[in-house]
């Protein structure tokens, strides 16, 4: 990559820095609703263990799914609200004009986005700590692994959202909170396969972030890690990623050829 892109990818991460460092409210997504949700699922593990046999060990799981989800979360969010911020600002036709590549931009939101991931998850992770006396880095080297699998995934899902909305306008955008809502019951983030519905079962063993959260919980269980499960996250959050990545280039030559730019100008 030659200098001029560098310049490139780094002026488009500096630009929502500095809407982020100027739109309070954006923080929401990277500092208060992690709270909330170590808040919540760590107290209702807490309420579990004290009236079941469950012990300390299910507040464990139920913040360490919690904190691995806000990776994926993070991940898919930054991109996507990255490119909806365009979208609002009417800025999209600017960027088209300019001899800025597509990859040259995702990069950018991406290298912005790993910042926001850094913060929400860290946010999450010291709530753990401070609230409930859960370290995240009891999970170890597997923490490793997993997270780089999330982030694929969170980055293909926003791919997808970001396709959606060339292709259908601003309407889509529910999209980027709405798949993962979608995702989240489905990926076994708190409990094992068997425990959904049976015709849901298939759908979630496709899931590469079922084969994730399912890892995670056998670690903290006293387990090593179980590397089929990684390796079928892996090929799954691989396929994510190229099909996404061709969805998003076959919705960008609909988006020019229609001319759908006129939708947000």
């Amino acid at each position: 990559m030659s200098g001029v892109r560098v310049m490139r990818v780094t002026a488009i991460a500096r630009r929502h820095a500095y809407v982020l460092q100027r739109a309070p409210q954006r923080w929401f997504d990277v500092v208060f609703w992690p709270v909330v949700d170590a808040l919540l699922f760590g107290s209702l593990g807490v309420y579990f263990s004290r009236n079941s046999d469950v012990g300390k060990a299910g507040v464990g799981l139920l913040l360490a799914g919690i904190l691995l989800f806000h990776v994926v979360f993070q991940a898919e969010i930054s991109l996507a609200t990255g490119f909806m911020e365009e979208t609002w600002s009417r800025n999209l036709l600017n960027l088209l004009v300019t001899p800025l590549t597509e990859i040259e931009y995702v990069s950018g939101v991406v290298l912005f986005g790993l910042v926001k991931l850094a913060l929400g998850v860290g946010t999450v992770a010291l709530a753990a700590w401070a609230l409930f006396a859960f370290d995240v880095t009891d999970l170890g080297f597997a923490l490793i692994p997993l997270v780089a699998i999330l982030l694929v995934v969170g980055w293909a899902v926003g791919l997808v959202v970001i396709a959606l909305i060339l292709r259908v306008g601003q309407g889509a955008e529910i999209l980027a909170w709405g798949l993962l809502a979608m995702v989240m019951p489905l990926s076994g983030i708190f409990y094992p396969v068997d425990a959904l519905p049976g015709p849901l079962q298939p759908v979630s063993l496709a899931l590469p972030t079922t084969h994730v959260f399912a890892a995670a919980r056998s670690v903290l269980q006293g387990h090593p890690l179980p590397w089929s499960q990684v390796g079928w996250a892996t090929i799954g959050a691989a396929v994510l990623g190229v099909a996404s990545c061709m969805f998003l280039v076959r919705m960008l030559a609909v988006f020019r050829r229609r001319g759908y730019i006129s939708r947000h100008t």
